[in-house]
């Protein structure tokens, strides 16, 4: 079986620890976890852990079927890359004299549709927000520009097929 990106979709109640028995689970079955986001869900009081895995799809069902046996966690699912809309974003610190070439500026920021989130007097803070693709291409460019700091958050997905959490509950 040849490996795939997955992307899990995990709801569970906020308990402490649980987030730890759940990558305990990945570290048993010596699945490496590319990204992982937290956030509550559509439901108050219910959270979504978004993980993103490269394994084979047997490893991942066999993983999601374990997950759901936790006690907090309400429902799990995993979807293949084209079943999901979603999105990353990435902050890059840069000097402040980058801005010195007006132009070559203009066009990193109008061709990289990148946002200016901070300036300050010794440097800027760009945003971009996309795959995985595009923030690491615009890290590569950012790089020998005196790139200062760099970070990206994990994914953010939003599953195309799932029917709505709600009707899962009742």
């Amino acid at each position: 079986m040849s490996k795939k990106t997955y992307t899990l979709s995990v709801f569970t109640e906020n308990k402490v620890g649980l987030l730890n028995r759940i990558t305990a689970m990945f570290t048993r079955q010596h699945i490496n976890i590319d990204s992982i986001a937290a956030s509550e869900s559509e439901i108050d009081g219910i959270h979504r852990y978004t993980i993103v895995v490269t394994e084979t799809e047997h490893a991942v069902e066999k993983l999601v079927k374990q997950i759901e046996k936790q006690v907090d966690v309400l429902k799990a699912f995993f979807h293949e890359e084209e079943e999901t809309v979603y999105q990353e974003i990435a902050l890059y610190k840069l000097p402040a004299s980058i801005t010195q070439e007006l132009g070559f500026f203009e066009g990193l920021i109008r061709n990289h549709n990148i946002r200016i989130i901070s300036i300050e007097k010794e440097f800027l803070v760009l945003e971009k927000t996309g795959h995985r693709k595009e923030t690491q291409e615009l890290l590569e460019l950012l790089q020998p520009l005196g790139l200062l700091e760099f970070v990206r958050s994990g994914r953010v997905a939003i599953t195309k097929p799932m029917a709505t959490l709600e009707s899962y509950l009742i």
